[in-house]
């Protein structure tokens, strides 16, 4: 599976840039596991499965885009749907950015859909469930606090 990190979330507000840190590649089974990978192994933290789905490119050769690095594709999520491009701005630093179409809206997603689309759980449920460590515990309960916030980015 090709991979990003968007850190803040994604936004559905096309005039909301959202930075996107590309990440290695993944295996298809990946996209089953939710729960804690153990502090000071890659990727270290809680893991959850926001949202589940099926894309579709908006372009004729996927490689060939990524090289030039202007993608648009469309999702067909639980949460996201409609289309949205990934732009390149440095080597594996890229901009999500949602496109306009029935699916924009200026409300945060984050903010409403912050349980698991696989689990209905939060961030804090799987660490406590899964085995997390005190500090991992505190930075899934204090991005739990931050999603359920009103004004929340």
């Amino acid at each position: 599976m090709l991979s990003w990190a968007v850190p803040k979330g994604p936004s559905l507000d096309p005039a909301t840039k959202r930075f996107a840190m590309q990440t290695e590649d993944h295996p298809i089974e990946y996209n089953r596991f939710e729960g804690v990978i153990p502090e000071g192994e890659y990727g270290g933290g809680t893991v959850m499965i926001w949202d589940r789905g099926t894309w579709e490119p908006e372009v004729a050769d996927v490689d060939a885009a990524l090289a030039k690095g202007d993608v648009k594709f469309t999702l067909y999520g639980k949460k996201l749907r409609g289309s949205w491009v990934l732009v390149r701005m440095r080597q594996r630093q890229w901009l999500l950015i949602k496109h306009r179409d029935q699916a924009a809206a200026n409300s945060d997603i984050t903010a409403v859909e912050f349980r698991s689309a696989a689990s209905g759980r939060t961030l804090a449920e799987i660490a406590r469930r899964d085995g997390a460590s005190a500090r991992q515990l505190k930075q899934a309960e204090d991005a739990d606090r931050t999603a359920a916030s009103p004004g929340a980015a």
